[in-house]
């Protein structure tokens, strides 16, 4: 079974064990306080196994699902990384996603926070950093270049960071996705060339 659908599976299985249970699901969510204050440092991980309804977490499993597989296969089998390279993009960006509200939210006791939406967008930005003329299909209809979405993706989430009131974590969206983008180049820099290749061949 591949890293990532055992990742989904898991996912799912906490995800629903939440939905009914209050106390499970405050447990495992994303605190900066209780992080830092407690030290329960392990919730930067298990906040991604939780999911607000089943809506959240369908979209955040579907996305993974689609690019995953790809990139999984990309780093084992092509680049040769290993195994454990894509658990480290996956949970890395979900650490990564949370270390701004680790900062600015450490002394908000009601603040939390839940989702896998930081490691998907690591995820899917490692997408587009290999294939960056790949198609993204915007509102699952639209089809547009990888780098053209990974822009206005970008844009999006600063601009709705700003300015709030949507109960939606962007700020993760945004620094899993710059991760996602650094990450393969951190382990092999001649991937930047690749990168800038794919750009300037497409052009």
């Amino acid at each position: 079974m591949s890293t990532t659908v055992s990742i989904i599976i898991a996912t799912v299985l906490v995800s629903i064990a939440c939905f009914n249970n209050e106390k499970l699901f405050y447990g495992l969510a994303f605190s900066a306080a209780r992080a830092v204050r407690r030290g329960e440092w392990y919730r930067l991980i298990t906040h991604g196994f939780v999911h607000a309804d089943w809506m959240h977490l369908f979209v955040n499993m579907f996305t993974f699902y689609s690019f995953g597989l790809y990139i999984e296969k990309m780093f084992d089998e092509y680049l040769g990384f290993g195994a454990w390279a894509f658990p480290l993009l996956y949970f890395g960006g979900m650490v990564i996603a949370s270390l701004h509200d680790v900062v600015k939210r450490r002394d908000d006791a009601f603040y939390t926070s839940v989702g896998a939406s930081g490691a998907v967008s690591a995820v899917l930005f490692a997408s587009i950093f290999m294939n960056p003329w790949s198609k993204i299909y915007l509102f699952a209809a639209i089809p547009i270049p990888g780098i053209l979405f990974g822009g206005l993706y970008l844009f999006y989430c600063q601009y709705m960071a700003r300015r709030g009131g949507d109960n939606i974590n962007h700020n993760a969206h945004f620094y899993g996705a710059v991760y996602g983008l650094v990450f393969p180049a951190l382990l092999e820099p001649g991937l930047v060339r690749h990168f800038l290749n794919a750009l300037l061949h497409h052009a």
